[in-house]
C-alpha cells in the first residue's frame, strides 16, 4: 500500500544514545548522526518540548463526530487479538494526530492524547503524516526519555481518492534486537488497508443514500423539484433544490444543520426512538428553539438544539417536513427536509429572471459586481471593468452593451489601436479588451477618442498585474471613478455548482447531462482556480469530451491539480504551472518520484523540495 520512510539512524542506534545525551547537555554532536534525526531533535527543542515529559500532553478537543473513527473501530477491533497480550499497542489518530482510539498494552508505555511534534517531539506518526508514507522510529531516534525503549511503525490513512491524509495507524512495542523493518509493520499495513477499504465503501454508500433520498423527494429527473423546496443534509454534505434557495435563510439552514447532526446522534427527530420513516413536521417561526406538539397525544420535547419529536421549531418563517435518510441497516445518515412557507411568508426581494448564461452566479460578490455594472451602464459615459484573467470581464461587457452591433478592439493584437479606431463608426459602442497591453500611441488614441466623443459608450477591460507606464496609469485613474471589479472564482466558490451545467457542452439527443458526485463538487469548490471561470470551462469541456464512462463525474476523474486539493499557501502563477507539471509527471509514472524527476529534467532532491514547498 505504501513504501517505507526509513530513518538512517536505524543501523546506528547504539551510538545514538550517546549522541542524544550530548545534544540534551548542549555538547557538540559526534560525526555520523543523521541530519534528519538531529533536525528532529532541534525542532523539539524549538517547540519547547521537555525531554523528560512525565504527564501526557494537554488533552486536545476531539471532534464531536469522527467518520474515521466510525469506519475504523470495527476493523481495528478485529485486529486487536493479533497484537498479543502485553506486547503491542495499536493507536488510531486523526489528521491532527489527536489519538482517537487505542487497544492493547505495553508495560510502562502510556499513550499521549496527541502525537504532534509540537507536543511530544519526533515520532513515527508525525513522520508518516508529513511524508505520506509508512514510517518507523526506534529508541533514541525519539526525543522523549519515556520512548527510548520504544519501537513504532505508522502507516498514513488516505481518503478514498488518495488526495489527503485522514489520520494514522500506529503499532508500538518494546525496542528489540530487530529494528528495521518493525516486526509488526505488516500488521500496521494490513490494518491501514482495511480501514481505507471501509472508508471507500462508506463514502460511496453514504453519498448514494443521501442522493437517493433527495431524488425520491424531487423526482429522479428533478421534475417535482422545480417547484418543491427540498434540502438533503447529513452534517457534511448538502443538496438544495432551486425552490429551496428562496426559503433557505441562514436561520433555516442553521436549524436544519442542527437537526441533521441531532438525527445522526439519535437524540432528535427521526432518531432511533423518533418518528420513523414518516418523519416529523418542524415549524421554523419567530422564536428559534421553542418546541410545541403538533399532533394530539404527542408529548412535547424540548431539546437544546431546537429539535422536537413531531414538534414545532420557531425561528425563520417556514415549516419543514423532515424525513430521515437511512442506510440499509437502519442507521440514520441525515435528513431530507421539504420546506413550506408559513401563512405570511417572509418579505423578500421580487424574484429576478434567470440571468444570461454569461452572468450565471448568485453569490453576493458576483451579484454586487453585476448590479454595479448594470447601474453604471445606464449612462453613456466610459466604463472600466477590472479583474483577474478569466473572471468574465468581456462577457459582462457584451451583456451590458446589449444586443446591438458593437465594435471590438483588442489591444493584445493592436497595441496602438490603429486598425480598430480607423474603422470605428462613432455611433456604435466600443469594447476595448486587454487595456493593460496598450502602448503609448494606443493610450493617446483612446484619450483623444474620449475627448472628442464624450457621449459614446466605451467599455474597457483591464487585467491588473503587469507594470504599466505613466500614460496608461493616468488613463486608468481617469476611468477609475466608473469602474467595476469582478471577483475571482475562488471568492465565489458557491457559484461553481450553477456554472457547471452552463459550461458543459450541449448533449446529443438521448445522452444524459453531465453530473457530479458530491466529492467531485467539493474538490472543484476548494480549488483556487488561477484561471477562474475560463479555466473551469476548459476542465468541464475536456471531461465531457474525453470521459468514456456513464454516471456522475467522480473526483478521481478530475485533473491532478484539482483532485489533489489546494496548496497550503497561495502560489504564484509560475508555481501553479510548475506544480501542475509535477503532478502530471507523477501521474504518468505511477507516483514514482525518481522517474518523474528524470522526466522533468530535475534531480529527485529538487522534486522533494518543491513538493514540500507547496505544502508549507
Amino acid at each position: 500500500m505504501t513504501t517505507t520512510e526509513h530513518t538512517p539512524a536505524a543501523t546506528a542506534l547504539p551510538s545514538l544514545h550517546d549522541a542524544r545525551e550530548r545534544f540534551l547537555t548542549g555538547r557538540p554532536l559526534p560525526d555520523g548522526v543523521p541530519e534528519e534525526v538531529a533536525a528532529a531533535w532541534r525542532r523539539a527543542r524549538f517547540f519547547g518540548v521537555p525531554h523528560d515529559l512525565k504527564a501526557p500532553a494537554a488533552r486536545p478537543v476531539r471532534p464531536v463526530e469522527s467518520a474515521l473513527l466510525d469506519a475504523a473501530r470495527p476493523v481495528l477491533d478485529r485486529i486487536v487479538p493479533a497484537l498479543g497480550a502485553g506486547r503491542s499497542l495499536l493507536i488510531l489518530t486523526d489528521e491532527r494526530l489527536r489519538v482517537l482510539w487505542t487497544a492493547g498494552s505495553v508495560p510502562g508505555l502510556e499513550t499521549c492524547p496527541v502525537l504532534s511534534e509540537q507536543e511530544v517531539g519526533n515520532n513515527s506518526a508525525a513522520l508518516a503524516l508529513r511524508t505520506r508514507r509508512r514510517a518507523e522510529m526506534h529508541g533514541p531516534e525519539h526525543y522523549l526519555d519515556r520512548w527510548q525503549d520504544v519501537s513504532a511503525v505508522t502507516v498514513p490513512l488516505l481518503d478514498p481518492e488518495g488526495a489527503q491524509v485522514l489520520g494514522t495507524v500506529t503499532v508500538a512495542s518494546r525496542l528489540g534486537t530487530a529494528r528495521t523493518p518493525h516486526p509488526q509493520a505488516a500488521l500496521a499495513e494490513a490494518a491501514a488497508a482495511a480501514v481505507e477499504t471501509e472508508l471507500r465503501t462508506r463514502a460511496g454508500r453514504a453519498e448514494r443514500v443521501l442522493l437517493d433520498a433527495y431524488l425520491r423527494a424531487t423526482g429522479p429527473d428533478g421534475a417535482r423539484g422545480a417547484d418543491l423546496a427540498v434540502v438533503a443534509l447529513d452534517g457534511r454534505n448538502r443538496l438544495v433544490s432551486d425552490a429551496a434557495q428562496r426559503l433557505l435563510t441562514p436561520e433555516v439552514l442553521e436549524a436544519l444543520e442542527r437537526t441533521a447532526v441531532s438525527v445522526r446522534r439519535g437524540d432528535g427527530a427521526g432518531g432511533a426512538e423518533g418518528t420513523g420513516e414518516a418523519g416529523c413536521t418542524a415549524r421554523l417561526g419567530d422564536d428559534a428553539g421553542e418546541a410545541e406538539a403538533t399532533e394530539p397525544g404527542k408529548r412535547t420535547r424540548r431539546l437544546e438544539d431546537g429539535v422536537s419529536e413531531a414538534g414545532v421549531i420557531r425561528g425563520a418563517g417556514c415549516a419543514a417536513r423532515i424525513t430521515p435518510a437511512r442506510l440499509d441497516d437502519g442507521t440514520v445518515l441525515g435528513i431530507v427536509a421539504v420546506l413550506e412557507p408559513l401563512g405570511d411568508p417572509v418579505p423578500s426581494a421580487p424574484a429576478s429572471p434567470r440571468p444570461p448564461v454569461t452572468l450565471t452566479g448568485s453569490s453576493l460578490p458576483w451579484r454586487h459586481a453585476v448590479a454595479r455594472g448594470v447601474e453604471l451602464a445606464r449612462s453613456p459615459e466610459p466604463l472600466l471593468l477590472t479583474g483577474e484573467r478569466g473572471t468574465g470581464k468581456s462577457a459582462l461587457a457584451r451583456e451590458l452593451l446589449g444586443q446591438g452591433p458593437v465594435r471590438v478592439a483588442d489591444a493584445a493584437r493592436d497595441t496602438g489601436l490603429d486598425g480598430a479606431l480607423a474603422a470605428w463608426p462613432a455611433d456604435r459602442p466600443l469594447l476595448l479588451r486587454h487595456a493593460e497591453r496598450l502602448e503609448q500611441p494606443g493610450v493617446a488614441a483612446l484619450n483623444s477618442l474620449l475627448d472628442t466623443h464624450p457621449d459614446t459608450r466605451v467599455l474597457v477591460t483591464y487585467t491588473p498585474g503587469a507594470q504599466v507606464g505613466p500614460c496608461l496609469q493616468r488613463l486608468l485613474d481617469k476611468l477609475s471613478a466608473r469602474s467595476v471589479t469582478l471577483p475571482p472564482l475562488r471568492e465565489r466558490a458557491e457559484d461553481i455548482r450553477e456554472l457547471l451545467p452552463v459550461l458543459a457542452p450541449r448533449t446529443l439527443p438521448g445522452q444524459p447531462p453531465l453530473t457530479w458526485t458530491l466529492d467531485a463538487l467539493r474538490a472543484l469548490e476548494l480549488h483556487p482556480w488561477p484561471g477562474n471561470v475560463t479555466e473551469l470551462a476548459h476542465v468541464v469541456r475536456a471531461l465531457a469530451e474525453q470521459r468514456r464512462m456513464s454516471g456522475p463525474v467522480r473526483r478521481a476523474e478530475l485533473p491532478d491539480a484539482v483532485r489533489e486539493g489546494p496548496a497550503a499557501r497561495p502560489l504564484s502563477p509560475m508555481e501553479h504551472a510548475e506544480r501542475a507539471a509535477i503532478l502530471e509527471a507523477l501521474r504518468r509514472h505511477g507516483g514514482n518520484k525518481a522517474r518523474a524527476a528524470a522526466a522533468l529534467g530535475i534531480g529527485r532532491a529538487t522534486l522533494y523540495r518543491k513538493l514540500r514547498g507547496y505544502r508549507d
